[in-house]
């Protein structure tokens, strides 16, 4: 398999770590694959590699292997997987917070100017009344906020986004940004309505055979899927859910 590898990052441990294309594994292999991700999650991953998406990892990858590493030893001390992750983001948190600019970000109590350091560009602002649509700083949220915030989220996830705001990681590849967005918008508007998110639950990436139209997660992968593989119906279903979430609001 020659397709998703771009680059070795190099050996750590006893894992080789390597920058994939995160498009194409979305698009061929598995539509969920986030930043980044090993066997225990993905089959098709050997059991000695551990990816990064190139694109998210460009300013993050050594935060995201010191996770991975974390999570790695915890499992071989005969951890649970949900004890592994909750303390590989812990450690990763940890060596975040120890960046200066981290510090002084951390130190700004005025919400409205954090923000101003968050947000980087509104868009759809032509089809939008009530909702607000930004492009932000990945590496900051996850910095300051949480550590799995992945490719976007929504306030009605995510405590940390303002009301009727939508979020989308500026590291994500330009041309996924219409299927991200769509997933996102999509998303809040099922939760509006009163659909659960998940039952696996956020961070995770499990999935359950049947489950997928259940909660308003992996029904709005389906779609986000479906727009993948029909790119001329984009414009369309992106006005559709925006249209959706604004009848929600007040």
């Amino acid at each position: 398999m020659k397709k998703p590898y771009i680059k070795k990052i190099g050996n750590f441990s006893k894992y080789k770590v390597w920058y994939v294309n995160g498009y194409w594994i979305r698009k061929n292999l598995d539509r969920s694959f986030p930043n980044y991700g090993s066997h225990e999650t993905y089959s098709f991953i050997a059991k000695d590699e551990f990816w990064i998406d190139k694109e998210n990892g460009k300013r993050e990858s050594k935060y995201i292997i010191i996770n991975f590493l974390a999570f790695k030893k915890e499992l071989e001390k005969g951890g649970s997987y949900d004890d592994a992750i909750r303390i590989a983001s812990k450690v990763e948190r940890r060596e975040r917070h120890k960046l200066k600019w981290v510090k002084k970000l951390r130190e700004i109590k005025i919400r409205e100017k954090l923000l101003r350091r968050i947000h980087k560009k509104k868009i759809f602002t032509k089809y939008c009344k009530n909702l607000s649509i930004w492009v932000v700083r990945g590496d900051i949220v996850r910095s300051l906020f949480d550590v799995d915030f992945n490719q976007g989220g929504h306030d009605l996830v995510y405590k940390f986004i303002p009301k009727n705001n939508v979020w989308i990681d500026d590291d994500l590849y330009k041309k996924e940004v219409p299927y991200v967005l769509i997933h996102e918008l999509h998303e809040r508007a099922l939760m509006a309505k009163g659909w659960k998110y998940d039952d696996v639950g956020i961070g995770k990436f499990e999935r359950k055979k049947g489950d997928f139209k259940k909660y308003a997660h992996p029904a709005s992968e389906d779609l986000e899927y479906w727009c993948r593989n029909h790119p001329k119906s984009i414009m369309r279903v992106l006005l559709k859910a925006i249209k959706d979430n604004e009848k929600f609001m007040k």
